[in-house]
């Protein structure tokens, strides 16, 4: 019998922070986490600054925590690190009551939840971005790009220029001279009527 390979694969190194029995709705609690979740340190930091909510100040103790926890635990650097993991789960609920009419009583329900972050170094084709940079500008220049001569530039072909014509403007048409103004004749005065005397009926 053949005995199966065992390779080995090298694991990331995984740094989480979780904060209990926080007295913040689940429900709304997840709609800030949604917001950071796959995001890098650096940007979920932003996010979180600029988000009005409050679960968004606990969200972000959290998230200070696990960079904390990278740092000293594990020698990693918090700003090559993004947020693998984010998620809510729901804590126990306090009940409570408030007096309504009628002597009725209607319940009040405080819920709590806890948050879960976690955090893993990003990488690229198996190897951290912070690495990759480093090897790239430490690499020597190939010694072609250096003994080559720098080729020759060949002119582009120059392009005829446009010449613009000269503006040619209609010559303004010549206004008709303005006519004395003339005075309104005075209107004829009509000749007042005379009167019919009636002819007395003899």
């Amino acid at each position: 019998m053949a005995r199966a390979r065992t390779q080995a694969v090298e694991e990331r190194p995984e740094v989480r922070a979780s904060a209990q029995y926080l007295r913040i709705a689940p429900r709304k609690a997840r709609l800030v986490v949604e917001h950071i979740r796959g995001r890098s340190v650096p940007e979920a930091r932003t996010v979180l600054a600029f988000t009005p909510r409050a679960a968004a100040r606990e969200v972000e103790k959290i998230l200070a925590s696990a960079v904390a926890n990278a740092e000293a635990n594990h020698g990693l650097l918090g700003d090559d690190l993004i947020v693998s993991a984010a998620y809510v789960d729901e804590g126990p609920v306090i009940k409570r009551w408030r007096a309504r009419a009628r002597g009725r009583v209607a319940r009040i329900k405080k819920r709590t939840c806890h948050v879960t972050i976690k955090l893993t170094t990003a990488e690229t084709n198996g190897a951290p971005r912070r690495a990759r940079r480093t090897e790239a500008a430490a690499a020597p220049a190939p010694a072609d790009a250096t003994e080559a001569p720098a080729a020759e530039e060949t002119p582009a072909e120059e392009k005829p220029k446009r010449t613009r014509r000269p503006a040619t403007r209609k010559p303004a048409a010549k206004k008709p001279a303005a006519k004395a103004e003339e005075k309104p004749k005075p209107k004829p005065r009509r000749a007042p009527r005379k009167k019919t005397e009636e002819s007395e009926e003899s």
